[in-house]
């Protein structure tokens, strides 16, 4: 069994236990900093299940989800601070300098954006954090941002379950999993968003300083 079922049996078993709040909040903490642990997943299937239910309670769900989401993000941008994206072999692989790149230009150019967006992007918002912790972006402005992202994006990730589970309200599992892959779509989506969005920017940058340069 691969994580992701791995964790939807998990969730769809302890679904009217009040360990569920406990699951949903370390899990998201964990997705904080370390990515094979998909969130989403978890959120989303617990708020699938609550339709046919009533159980887990949705507010209970979205603020322990919140609060997982806040404290893993301000965990990222705390390691981040203490560890830099060099110290490690893999940190200088091709793909992860790519990536760290593109976030640091992110952060930039429109760091607000950026970290409220790279929420909703699995894998994409560590790289996210942790390049904010390491190119010492404000705390007082990423803490803000990410308690506003982290409760924004709980709050969507259980009112999409919801929806997925009243449309489909006879054939639970079935809505859990159509709920799951398309909250990682919106995720992959919203990437190729801030990626075209910040890349657009970089051009517009190039091109202004380069007018500056040809200025007597």
């Amino acid at each position: 069994m691969d994580l992701i079922g791995l964790l939807t049996t998990i969730v769809t078993d302890l679904a009217a236990s009040p360990w569920i709040y406990l699951v949903v909040f370390a899990v998201c903490v964990i997705d904080g900093f370390f990515p094979p642990v998909p969130s989403e997943t978890v959120v989303v299937g617990a708020a699938t299940i609550s339709v046919a239910t009533s159980e887990p309670h949705l507010l209970l769900l979205i603020g322990a989800a919140a609060a997982g989401a806040i404290a893993g993000d301000n965990i990222a941008y705390q390691l981040g601070r203490a560890l830099g994206t060099e110290r490690f072999t893999w940190m200088r692989t091709n793909r992860v300098v790519s990536v760290v790149t593109w976030a640091r230009r992110g952060l930039d150019q429109r760091g607000a954006v950026l970290i409220f967006a790279a929420r909703y992007i699995p894998v994409g918002r560590i790289a996210v954090n942790m390049t904010a912790g390491a190119t010492a972006y404000p705390i007082r402005r990423f803490l803000p941002l990410s308690v506003a992202a982290g409760i924004t994006w709980a709050a969507y990730s259980a009112i999409f379950g919801i929806f997925t589970g009243q449309w489909l309200h006879d054939q639970p599992l079935l809505a859990i999993a159509i709920a799951i892959v398309f909250a990682l779509l919106v995720g992959a989506v919203i990437d190729i968003v801030i990626r075209r969005f910040i890349g657009r920017g970089a051009v517009t940058s190039e091109q202004h300083e380069i007018s500056g340069a040809r200025l007597p």
